[in-house]
């Protein structure tokens, strides 16, 4: 890609979001498209699950990773295309606060960061609520205008809260559903007159009432139940089903950070959110979730660790282990787990491209750093002992930006000196001796297993 299309395609605030993120060795959350390379299997296969929800179906996925493999990095550019596609989002880390199940609020905590982040393609960055309920609302408005119903006639409002009533009323047979539908009922009625109640309805759906005493002060009137750590996934699910109602293609949920189950000390709660996932993995390849899309992103030890890990539940270990012809070389990105491959030294190499291109249009400055030079960082990366099988994007986009931030500071500087200096002491691969790579290919210390000079970067396909 030319550094002027770059130039062109790229707002500032989302290249400045972009640098600082990357140089923090934080996943940005805009501009992710701009820095991806070598993912297209593994996005395929993510856009297949949206052509799935989109048709009135259900998926889950479970992303797994080393830290700095880019599962975090790949479920935001997964994210990123659902909003473009008119889908719903919603996105959350699990921490020790926030679980899938829970006691004392840190279920419901889950659900609460969800709906917060709930984003749409008019509000990509969160907070997504409001304006979906009200964009739905304006779209019944306009529906029974164009079918002749003046707005100033006595019977629009009276028509209208019928329209609402009929949109809801297939989310009245699911579970919560009918409170979830009388609640949506009253913020339409609350806002079209400019009651305070709107902002009880608004709490009401974001899971803040702890008590159904507390609601009914609120809101004014009786609920059966309020949003809490046993319940919050049924409504996860009716939200899905509402925005199929209210004109998006369904409702895509990332939840990241599962390592923090495995993580859980205590082996009953540990297995209540096993319990939990399997919950949520049934429904979801049983069809008992409609327009809903499921991602959840964790380490190998998450999922693989028989002790404590989700290897442990034999309900999911017989459910997503391996096959008896699966081989660690083979592919499999149609099961419900997709394991992040090495990025190629190709791929690590345009990655390496790319970050000078926007550095370089960040700062506005030529970095001094030619290709045979970028070729060098990478070699000496690759050089360190096991880096060739453990090395992460996440340590390459962080050593890369740091030596490119050293040498716009520090004009005296060069390349050589520079990388000279945090050069560690050669290793067998550096000396040219045969490593193995994680593909299971024999490598010298050169990239990709090619002598110097062999490619260079203007024959890399962006």
């Amino acid at each position: 890609m030319e550094d002027s299309a770059i130039r062109q395609r790229i707002p500032r605030r989302v290249l400045a979001s972009l640098i600082s993120s990357l140089s923090a060795g934080v996943v940005p959350r805009s501009g992710a498209p701009y820095i991806a390379i070598g993912r297209k299997d593994e996005i395929a296969a993510f856009l297949s699950d949206l052509e799935t929800v989109n048709e009135g179906g259900s998926s889950m996925r479970f992303l797994i990773g080393r830290y700095g493999s880019g599962k975090s990095f790949l479920m935001q550019l997964i994210r990123g295309y659902a909003l473009e596609r008119n889908f719903l989002t919603a996105d959350c880390d699990l921490s020790p606060e926030r679980r899938l199940y829970g006691t004392s609020g840190t279920g419901v905590a889950t659900y609460r960061e969800l709906i917060r982040n709930l984003a749409s393609k008019s509000s990509p960055d969160g907070g997504a609520l409001p304006s979906v309920l009200s964009g739905w609302l304006f779209s019944l408005q306009s529906s029974l205008a164009s079918e002749g119903v003046s707005p100033d006639s006595p019977g629009f409002d009276d028509a209208l809260g019928a329209r609402v009533r009929e949109s809801l009323k297939e989310l009245e047979f699911l579970v919560g559903g009918f409170d979830f539908s009388r609640v949506i009922t009253a913020y339409y009625r609350a806002s079209s007159s400019d009651d305070d109640r709107a902002t009880a309805c608004l709490r009401w759906l974001r899971g803040e009432f702890s008590t159904k005493t507390e609601a009914r002060r609120e809101l004014g009137f009786d609920v059966s139940v309020v949003i809490g750590d046993d319940n919050w996934y049924d409504f996860i699910k009716l939200w899905a089903v509402l925005a199929a109602g209210t004109g998006y293609r369904g409702l895509i949920v990332f939840i990241d950070e599962c390592v923090n189950i495995y993580k859980i000390p205590n082996r009953i709660s540990r297995e209540n959110n096993y319990e939990k996932i399997l919950s949520m993995f049934n429904d979801a390849l049983q069809g008992r979730a409609s327009r809903l899309g499921l991602v959840l992103g964790g380490t190998p030890q998450f999922l693989e660790d028989t002790r404590r890990g989700v290897f442990s539940y034999e309900a999911l270990r017989s459910r997503l282990s391996d096959g008896r012809f699966s081989d660690p070389g083979y592919r499999n990105l149609i099961g419900p787990v997709i394991r992040l491959r090495r990025l190629t030294d190709d791929e690590l190499l345009a990655l390496i491209v790319r970050l000078t291109s926007l550095h370089a249009l960040y700062y506005g400055w030529t970095p001094p750093v030619s290709a045979s030079q970028q070729e060098e960082f990478l070699r000496r990366a690759l050089s360190r002992a096991g880096a060739d099988i453990m090395i992460t994007p996440r340590e390459i986009i962080r050593d890369y930006l740091s030596l490119l931030n050293v040498l716009m500071q520090n004009p005296g500087m060069t390349f050589e000196a520079v990388a000279g200096r945090a050069a560690d002491a050669p290793s067998t691969a550096a000396d040219g001796i045969s490593a193995v790579g994680s593909d299971g290919a024999a490598r010298s210390g050169s990239p990709a297993g090619r002598k110097p000079g062999d490619f260079s970067p203007e024959d890399i396909d962006f």
